[in-house]
């Protein structure tokens, strides 16, 4: 259930990302390509920082990349949960609402739309979750080789003891 908690945030983060980029569109039609680029940059980013977080936890419990959780389809599945949601409330609050907010016809909005915040969401959180874990095993990794070169060093003195 924790993809629902996720599927919930980031639909609500598009919503209002597109909400906002309606009344920014209104308000300054000539800058809509930059405004809808910086829109599709923060839900990317928010997801990606959300990857990146679950990655570095899951990381930190799981020593054995064989124990990792499954992120891929936790976050798949909020990412096909955000995209239902928020282009069905998107495109219910453009029809009787908010003029603007680039809504199309609910069919085209359910597949199109969907597909599309679905990838939103579930490409930039696992490029996250990747990093996250890849820092965390990089530590790991780091902390394996400092141990080995102590147990060197502690071993050397006491062999060259004997050998005098």
């Amino acid at each position: 259930m924790s993809w629902l908690l996720r599927g919930i945030v980031m639909s609500l983060v598009h919503i209002a990302a597109r909400i906002i980029l309606g009344s920014f569109i209104i308000s300054a039609p000539l800058s809509s390509s930059m405004a809808r680029w910086v829109a599709i940059a923060a839900v990317c980013l928010i997801a990606m920082i959300w990857g990146g977080i679950d990655g570095l936890r899951d990381a930190r419990a799981n020593a054995d990349p064989d124990d990792y959780a499954d992120l891929t389809v936790r976050w798949l599945k909020a990412g096909m949960f955000a995209g239902i949601v928020s282009c069905v409330v998107c495109w219910i609050v453009g029809t009787n609402w908010i003029n603007g907010i680039g809504q199309a016809s609910l069919p085209v909005e359910i597949f199109a739309g969907t597909s599309f915040v679905a990838l939103l969401v579930f490409v930039p959180a696992f490029i996250g979750a990747s990093a996250g874990r890849f820092l965390i095993r990089r530590e790991q990794r780091k902390t394996e080789r400092k141990a080995a070169e102590n147990a060197e060093n502690d071993d050397q003195p006491t062999q060259e003891m004997a050998a005098v």
